[in-house]
């Protein structure tokens, strides 16, 4: 129960990697304040499973808006007092080329990626984490904020679009800044980078796992643990990493 007394804010936390994150730190003995655009029941359900006496607040709305962001922000405060940790997880992801993507699928993954992720970054670090002196901040980012696009095994059509790699390359950069500016605060910023991981966006998208060094494809569990590592307070001297957890599929 290494998180006991922590409260965690995980966004996207409906289901896949956000889901599995809450699970993971709840077992650790955090309480949880679940964003997402839906219902969150199933997430609490299984929280409650293993840990029935975690206390866990659903806030439900668009994480693109400003407004939407500060009142839940403050509604947690309300209800937990300090904010300890922030999974930045929420994501969407197009696979057009850039010769076919069109200008809403564009802002959406990058509104949703990158702005959502510096919203509450700003909303949950000033004042919270600021004057507790105190903060674990873990923003998702992908294989294809490093390399340009994962490939799958679908060719052209399968590859993350242009606007999700150009937005997880952003928020790579985001965390790196976060990192400098944070670390007199006691605020650690990291960067998760998942590689193929059966999740929502992956689904139907034939992956080859076959070049990899682990042959499959990653399950929500193995990005978790690397959350998880990254929310406790023995990571304390860990600061601006991008940790990739990607089977063996890009190395340096």
């Amino acid at each position: 129960m290494k998180l006991k007394g922590h409260t965690a804010i995980i966004t996207g936390a409906a289901s896949g990697i956000g889901a599995q994150s809450a699970i993971r730190l709840a077992i650790e003995g955090a309480d949880l304040v679940l964003i997402d655009l839906n219902s969150c029941s199933k997430t609490i359900d299984s929280i409650q499973a293993v840990r029935p006496e975690a206390t866990v607040m659903e806030c439900l709305g668009d994480i693109r808006d400003p407004e939407f962001v500060k009142a839940a922000v403050a509604r947690a405060s309300d209800s937990f007092g300090e904010l300890h940790i922030l999974v930045n997880n929420a994501g969407t992801c197009g696979r057009l080329g850039i010769d076919n993507t069109p200008l809403e699928i564009w802002d959406r993954d990058m509104d949703t990626n990158v702005k959502a992720a510096f919203l509450f970054m700003q909303a949950v670090v000033y004042p919270h984490m600021v004057e507790q002196n105190y903060g674990r901040i873990i923003n998702i980012s992908s294989i294809s904020g490093l390399n340009g696009g994962v490939t799958s095994g679908d060719g052209a059509n399968g590859r993350s679009g242009p606007a999700y790699a150009a937005s997880k390359g952003a928020v790579i950069a985001l965390t790196k800044w976060a990192a400098k500016e944070l670390g007199v605060f006691d605020i650690t910023c990291n960067s998760v980078a998942p590689g193929a991981t059966e999740t929502g966006i992956t689904s139907g998208v034939p992956y080859d796992v076959s070049q990899q060094a682990i042959k499959r494809m990653g399950t929500t569990a193995d990005i978790a643990e690397a959350v998880l590592y990254f929310a406790l307070p023995e990571s304390g001297y860990t600061t601006g990493q991008v940790l990739k957890v990607d089977g063996g599929y890009s190395f340096g």
